[in-house]
């Protein structure tokens, strides 16, 4: 049996910070130490000011404020960190790579390997190593090789390895984590993965938690992942077809949810899912797939990835063709740019590739969000700056960022809502029409609005997936 007293997390993001935040507040009786290489996150993890954490979740402030310093710390200093630990997460990011073998398909997992390298080098005495970050099937294998290498000195240490995968939405995160549907917990070593069960156990019922081996602990989270993203794909190919026969999507959508079989969450149509997860797993089961010459099935996922991006420009098309095929000189406002409601999370945002076309259109944006902040939309605008013109690159003629809702409508020809933040829901619709350019058109990605209020005040409307609007 394994005793657990100190437990390290390998990295800040999105996952690290919450999931040890909420571990902290159900297990007093435990350290946790999260750690992170990038110094600024640790900074903004430790502020006084909750309002500056680096990850936005609600209820993450209030759990941060009650465990910080009990419990719970946030550091640099990996190497005492992995000292102490008897339990290690591995929760760093896993992107896509961009070059050589695999490129644009499978996880460049460099570090996630310089984890494992570190901890093996490290480690003291008896380690149990957890998978936490989204990962490709075998990488388990890939980190037991690594921390029994000849490299790492395996003499008075020994490593269990497990997968214990997130199910998180952003937005819906703490909750997730304090009420799982499930919790997965794949391993091996029957030792090891009772000493996590036994860390669970102290705020889940043990019929949520979940025994696998270590390869279908990793197959369950790409699987998950890929499941929820093509019903995303499924509902929104069906809004295009909504709009060419006069149905409505949230007609369609309800009609078809109620059957049980099917039920009815993930069928919101959209301008595209985003996210950190979604569009890398599908292409993680698309490499998995060529590797095992599954082309067909590889095709059929792929597929799920082209109808997201599809839709993305099927929505910029729509503005420009109702803008009279001109956007030059035209304001519009764009409302929202985190990729869902009740996060600060950009990454694969619908709305990052839709603003790069309105700009390429020539068109000046004013962009309005809850949560993100101005840096962030000008790092995602402009990261990649050849996808624009040369003469958008930040150049802040074409765009703006206002933290005043109103101030982004103002004397605009044009809004498009795509994050279904609350606030939207509550536009002073009158002002609106008194304030913008005429003829003023609303595309609403969300189905936010009622159409008829802004029909009502002269104002045009487009809703994706409601055919009667055209």
């Amino acid at each position: 049996m394994y005793s657990i007293k100190n437990i390290c997390c390998i990295g800040a993001g999105y996952v690290g910070g919450p999931t040890m935040a909420v571990f902290a507040k159900n297990c007093p009786d435990i350290k946790f130490e999260v750690v992170d290489i990038n110094e600024e996150r640790i900074v903004a993890w430790n502020s006084k000011d909750l309002s500056k954490l680096p990850v936005f979740e609600p209820g993450l402030s209030e759990i941060i404020e009650l465990v910080r310093g009990r419990n719970l710390i946030f550091s640099t200093n990996l190497k005492n960190s992995i000292r102490k630990a008897d339990m290690i997460f591995i929760s760093v990011n896993t992107p896509i790579k961009k070059t050589g073998l695999g490129a644009g398909e499978t996880s460049d997992l460099r570090w996630v390997e310089s984890c494992a390298r570190q901890i093996g080098q490290i480690a003291e005495n008896h380690t149990i190593v957890v998978e936490k970050s989204t990962l490709p099937v075998k990488t388990a294998q890939t980190i037991k090789d690594i921390l029994l290498s000849s490299e790492c000195g395996i003499k008075n240490k020994s490593f269990s390895v497990l997968s214990n995968p997130e199910f998180l939405a952003e937005g819906t995160a703490i909750s997730d984590l304090e009420a799982p549907d499930r919790v997965l917990i794949g391993g091996d070593d029957n030792h090891a993965m009772k000493a996590l069960n036994d860390i669970y156990l102290n705020w889940i019922p043990q019929e949520k938690l979940i025994f696998t081996n270590l390869w279908s602990s990793e197959l369950s989270k790409l699987t998950a992942n890929a499941f929820l993203a093509q019903r995303i794909s499924s509902i929104n190919s069906v809004s295009a077809i909504c709009e060419a026969t006069g149905a409505d999507i949230n007609e369609v959508a309800n009609a078809i949810g109620k059957d049980l079989r099917i039920g009815s969450k993930f069928l919101q149509s959209g301008p595209g899912f985003g996210g950190s997860c979604f569009k890398k797993d599908i292409l993680n089961l698309v490499y998995l797939s060529k590797y095992y010459g599954l082309n067909e099935v590889a095709d059929y996922w792929r597929s799920v990835v082209e109808i997201n991006s599809w839709q993305q420009t099927r929505v910029y098309e729509v503005i420009v063709k109702k803008l009279f095929g001109n956007l030059a000189n035209k304001k519009i406002a764009i409302l929202g740019f985190a990729f869902k409601k009740n996060t600060n999370d950009t990454r694969e945002s619908p709305s990052i590739e839709i603003c790069k076309n309105l700009l390429n259109e020539g068109a000046f944006i004013s962009i309005h969000d809850v949560k993100v902040t101005e840096d962030i939309i000008k790092k995602n605008l402009f990261k990649n700056p050849s996808i624009l013109n040369e003469n958008l690159k930040l150049n802040k003629s074409n765009w703006e960022f206002q933290s005043n809702l109103y101030d982004a409508i103002k004397n605009s020809d044009a809004v498009v809502l795509l994050t279904e933040w609350e606030v939207y829901k509550d536009i002073d619709w009158d002002w609106v029409s008194k304030n913008v350019r005429k003829p003023f058109w609303l595309f609403d990605t969300r189905s936010l609005v009622k159409a008829k209020n802004i029909q009502n005040l002269g104002l045009n409307i487009w809703q994706l997936g409601n055919g009667s609007m055209n």
